[in-house]
This record gives C-alpha cells, sequence and structure tokens, in this order.
C-alpha cells in the first residue's frame, strides 16, 4: 500500500534479484560521455548479454545515429523479458542512498515526486521546480522511449534546502540498523553504491514530517527573508540533474491521465532526493564545445558585444582557469580554448546574472546563424582541453556557481540558464540502479 503525501509519495521500488551482477547492472546516467563513445563502448563490452539497466537506457551518445531506432524498438521488449523473468524484487519504503566517488561521500533517499505538482516551464511556482532551463527539443527522443514503456530507471537528482539537517542525516545516523538492499564498486572506476531500506517506520514517519516543515509557507518565507505577504509558493524539491527525464515523465503523464485517471503510477516519478548542505556534494560548473565552429567564432563574439568584450591570452590551461576562477573583475568571465591556445574572455556590462548566461545568448544566436555544427555540454576541464584542441572546434570554459544561494537564485530569479551547473563531474553521476512501474 502506497502512502500519499503533498507533492511525494513513499515509492515501491524494483531492485535486481539476488544473483545479478549488479557491477554490471547498474550503469551511468545516459546524458553522459555525449561525446566519448568510446566510454559507452567499454560499458557494453563489460556488460556483454548480462542483465543490465544498459539494456533498457539510450545512451545520448547514440542519439541520430542507427542506433538510435534499435535501441527504442529494444528497450520495451527488454524491460517485459526482464519482468517476465523474475529479474526484480518489490520493496516499499524509504532507501537511504550513499555514494562515495572521487574522495566524497554524499547521501539521499528514493522518492516518487508527484508529477501534478511539477512544472518545468520559466517563472513556475510548483512545490517541485526545475532548476535550469528546459531544452525542448531534447525531450522527444525521450518521449519515444517511455511511451508505452512498463517501466522506468531514474538518473534524476532532485535537491532539498535543509540546512539544519532535520530529513537524510537522522536516516544517515540510523543506518547500521538497516538492511543493505546493494553495497558494491561501480564500473570504470566510478565509486561505491550502498542502498539500505528504512523499515523503521517511526524513522520514515520523521522524515516525512521533516520534509513538511520545510514546505511550510511560514517557514519558507523566515528561511529566505521573504516577506510572508510577497506570495511566493513554496519551493521543495529543486532539479538538480536528470530534469530533461522528469519533464518526459510529465509530458507523458499529461497526455495519459485523462484515460487512466488520477491514481495511475505513471504520476509519480522516482527520484533520489538529496540535500543541498550535504558535505559531499559539490557543483561544477558544465563547460561548452562547439564541433566544426566557423573560423570566425571569435570575432562574433566580439560583433555580439560591441565595445564590451576582452580576450586575454594565456599560456597554459591552468593558468586561463585560475583568471576565470578568481572572479576578481566586475565582468563576466570564461575561458576560451582553441586548437592554438586559451585565452579568457571578460564582457562588460552583462545582462545576464551569470557568466554562463552572457555566453549561451551568444552560442544561441550564433547558432542560429550557421556558426557551427553541434555543441556539447561537457564536464570537466580535461574533456574542454581535449575536445577543444581538435581542429574545427572550440571549448568554452565557466566558473562553478556556488550553493550556498542556490535556492533563492531559483526563487527570485527563476531557473538558471540551461546548462549551468552539474552535481559533481561525469563519473559522479547518478547509476541506474533502480526500477519503478508506471504501467
Amino acid at each position: 500500500m502506497t502512502i500519499a503525501l503533498p507533492g511525494f509519495q513513499i515509492p515501491q521500488v524494483l531492485l535486481p534479484r539476488p544473483g545479478i551482477d549488479l557491477q554490471k547492472w547498474a550503469v551511468i546516467a545516459c546524458d553522459q560521455f555525449t561525446s566519448e563513445p568510446e566510454y559507452w563502448q567499454q560499458v557494453a563490452a563489460l556488460v556483454g548479454d548480462a542483465p543490465s539497466t544498459y539494456h533498457m537506457i539510450l545512451p545520448e551518445a547514440y542519439l541520430e545515429t542507427a542506433e538510435e531506432t534499435r535501441r527504442i524498438q529494444a528497450i520495451r521488449q527488454t524491460m517485459h523479458d526482464y519482468q517476465a523473468r523474475g529479474l526484480f524484487v518489490e520493496y516499499e519504503g524509504l532507501v537511504l542512498v550513499e555514494r562515495s566517488a572521487a574522495g566524497r561521500t554524499r547521501h539521499g533517499i528514493m522518492l516518487a515526486l508527484d508529477l501534478e505538482h511539477y512544472d518545468y516551464n520559466r517563472g513556475a511556482t510548483s512545490l517541485i521546480r526545475a532548476t535550469e532551463g528546459t531544452i525542448l527539443e531534447r525531450i522527444p527522443p525521450r518521449v519515444r522511449i517511455r511511451t508505452g514503456a512498463p517501466l522506468e530507471l531514474p538518473h534524476i537528482l532532485v535537491l532539498i534546502d535543509d540546512p539544519e539537517r532535520t530529513v537524510i542525516e537522522p536516516l544517515v545516523a540510523a543506518a547500521q540498523n538497516m538492511p543493505v538492499l546493494y553495497d558494491f564498486d561501480l564500473m570504470l572506476g566510478s565509486g561505491h553504491l550502498t542502498g539500505r531500506l528504512v523499515h523503521d517506520r517511526q524513522l520514515e514517519q520523521r522524515a516525512v514530517t521533516a520534509l513538511g516543515r520545510l514546505a511550510d509557507p511560514a517557514a519558507f518565507a523566515r528561511r529566505y527573508g521573504l516577506s510572508e505577504n510577497a506570495g511566493r509558493a513554496p519551493l521543495l524539491f529543486a532539479i538538480g540533474d536528470g530534469n530533461h527525464s522528469l519533464a518526459t515523465a510529465k509530458t507523458i503523464w499529461e497526455q495519459i491521465k485523462a484515460q487512466v485517471g488520477m491514481d495511475h503510477p505513471a504520476r509519480y516519478a522516482l527520484v533520489e532526493v538529496e540535500n543541498i548542505h550535504d558535505p559531499g556534494l559539490i557543483f561544477e560548473p558544465i563547460h561548452r564545445v562547439l564541433f566544426g565552429a566557423r573560423p570566425d567564432t571569435l570575432a562574433a563574439l566580439f560583433d555580439f558585444y560591441p565595445d564590451r568584450c576582452q580576450l586575454v591570452p594565456c599560456a597554459t590551461m591552468q593558468a586561463m582557469m585560475d583568471l576565470v576562477e578568481r572572479e576578481e573583475r566586475p565582468e563576466h568571465t570564461f575561458g576560451v580554448v582553441t586548437p592554438d591556445g586559451f585565452s579568457v574572455a571578460y564582457i562588460a556590462r552583462p545582462s545576464s546574472n551569470l557568466p554562463v548566461g552572457t555566453l549561451q545568448a551568444f552560442l544561441d544566436a550564433w547558432g542560429k546563424q550557421g556558426g557551427y555544427a553541434r555543441i556539447d555540454y561537457v564536464h570537466g576541464h580535461d574533456v574542454v582541453e581535449r575536445l577543444a584542441a581538435q581542429p574545427g572546434n572550440i571549448g568554452f570554459y565557466l566558473p562553478a556557481i556556488a550553493k550556498e544561494s542556490f535556492f533563492k537564485t531559483v526563487i527570485v530569479d527563476g531557473a538558471f540558464p540551461r546548462k549551468t551547473f552539474s552535481m559533481g563531474e561525469a563519473k559522479e553521476k547518478r547509476f541506474y540502479m533502480e526500477a519503478k512501474r508506471i504501467a
């Protein structure tokens, strides 16, 4: 029996039955390593024909390739096949997740979020909101995968702002008394993953009550220094990673709810919720790489910001990064990497709140003019340097944002520009592990 709560539900989680090789079962989020197909080739070689979430997802490295059509056709069949073979065991309750990677450990809980309380549009006032601009063209391929699928496998990470650590941290303190559901090393050097079932209903209820307190309108107004008469609706759940997957779930739900009714499993989407104040959680910038960029791209940047753009050469990637992160000047700053070397761009009198917005405004306009063949959003300075060193490419290195001001920025200013931040680098991303019935 599921318990309905404002904005979320205690989930019914499907996990692989005992005996399945979990290191082959769990694979990283589909939107990672999109310009590095060799990573996914390694995954395919490691997994082979073994039961794996790899066979139930579409890595975005394969979008717009022959592999896309083949895999979409196979995904639903694999889901039905795994169910028919009894490869899943179902558990009801909160799952406490511990992820260790890159020398850091963070914690979260699995919840099922109510899509009736979610709006990914900019300026939304819903209980569950996107934190970055949604790229609408990224939704249709995901809709094709989810339409008619019996299961969902989430890589969605959702943030709560719980400075007093009242929701997740008490569960962590009691973790040693919880049954272990999984505990293993992730593939390809991506760290360790442990999941425990919160079987103590009193502990579960305390976490639920604490979530309710965070959503209390008066407490919400006090937390962010807002007038209680300002009319700002509480924000409880802010999407950290995987917003396009959640937007896809919302799209499908809006399409089917009139036919299936409101008491249907597709109304709820399985996610992992983490506290933004978890010391193991860091925000990394998401950088940009243009493929097939026109030779006059940097000249176009000067034209886009006339009399406001300055480009300063740097001897090394590290020198460029140091200048970008220093933030001592009033201009917006980002790094530029080409096959010819490194430089830092300074844009005076910016109209955007963040450097990423200043850069993205140019990239969007330049793309419409045919300024490049393709853009990718990448993690890690080493990836920017390697890809931008290839002829015809240009990389842009961006500074990180402060997570301390994250929630208030979303509440007051609306969503960040799309692809502003990442919760950790690529190998720290969420792996597909749990599943949930949606049909």
